[in-house]
């Protein structure tokens, strides 16, 4: 089971890491993100209901619930809208490298909202993530910043941040799948508003488009969610963590690969270094949950 799941853990990490090869076509062919996005999360939405009905799981959810979700569902729905964005702004190697720190940035949430702690080994994963973010931003021995493409993927890191701290806190009595099939339905919701008010064509302009939709969906957003549930059920959630780290490499292969972008040295060191950050960041929060746990337990 061990081996299984480190396996899955790796598989969902590697599909989430193929989303260029899918976007970047349909960015460069001058296609709608809005319903790219729309009919990406549409796709992934019934593909998960299908499973949902297969496996006798009932689609019921209170109010409540219906309202935490919907949150859920904009706070993604803005991670993947920024983080596409920065795309035009910045290689997607380097974009889904940023991104990557919202571990980071969920342990600053928590540290500022919910008075959590931040040890040691946490201020050391910060400064080594942001370190990593710094050298990405530098050309040769120079600091040149692109601050409009780095604001707007720290934007999507940060929704994606709060997306992961609602769901810690809000405390849902719902299924990983039932909470993956909500959140991807409110998330197409969010895209088919945004693109009927701003008068888009729901199209789809040919049989290919239709299928790299389906395909879009299916790699890395199905795929990828369902392995990363059974990851976290056989190893936990702290080794499925840490091998999310494979998703920027990923990423970073996949553009110099098909899409052309230098590997450059200051690549590797930016990479080298967020990895790190995210990677001591989640075993500092792997020691806080397992004092917590002793804690409670002395006091019982």
């Amino acid at each position: 089971m061990k081996f299984k799941g480190y396996l899955l853990g790796i598989l969902s990490s590697v599909s989430f890491g193929l989303i260029p090869i899918f976007i970047l076509p349909l960015k460069q062919a001058q296609f709608s993100l809005d319903i790219t996005l729309f009919y990406r999360f549409l796709f992934s939405a019934l593909m998960v209901s299908g499973y949902l009905l297969y496996s006798g799981e009932s689609f019921r959810i209170n109010k409540k619930e219906a309202l935490i979700l919907a949150v859920l569902g904009v706070c993604y729905a803005l991670s993947s809208e920024f983080l596409f964005i920065g795309y035009d702004f910045l290689t997607p190697g380097i974009a889904s490298t940023v991104l990557f720190i919202y571990p980071v940035i969920v342990a600053l949430l928590m540290f500022f909202f919910y008075k959590e702690k931040l040890t040691k080994l946490s201020v050391m994963s910060l400064l080594l993530a942001f370190a990593g973010v710094i050298v990405l931003c530098l050309k040769g021995n120079s600091l040149e910043i692109n601050f409009a493409g780095l604001g707007i993927v720290m934007l999507s890191s940060l929704f994606y941040a709060l997306y992961m701290v609602i769901v810690n806190k809000s405390h849902l009595k719902v299924s990983g799948f039932k909470l993956s099939f909500y959140s991807m339905l409110f998330t197409s919701a969010f895209f088919m508003i945004k693109a009927f008010t701003e008068g888009e064509s729901f199209a789809i302009p040919s049989v290919s488009v239709f299928l790299n939709f389906i395909v879009f969906a299916f790699l890395t957003t199905v795929i990828s969610s369902l392995c990363l549930v059974y990851a976290i059920k056989y190893i936990g959630s702290t080794p499925t963590a840490i091998l999310g780290a494979l998703e920027p490499v990923v990423a970073v292969m996949v553009s110099v690969l098909m899409f052309h972008e230098r590997f450059t040295l200051n690549l590797l060191i930016g990479i080298t270094l967020i990895l790190l950050g995210v990677i001591l960041n989640v075993i500092a929060d792997s020691r806080r949950s397992k004092r917590s746990k002793k804690r409670t337990l002395k006091n019982t």
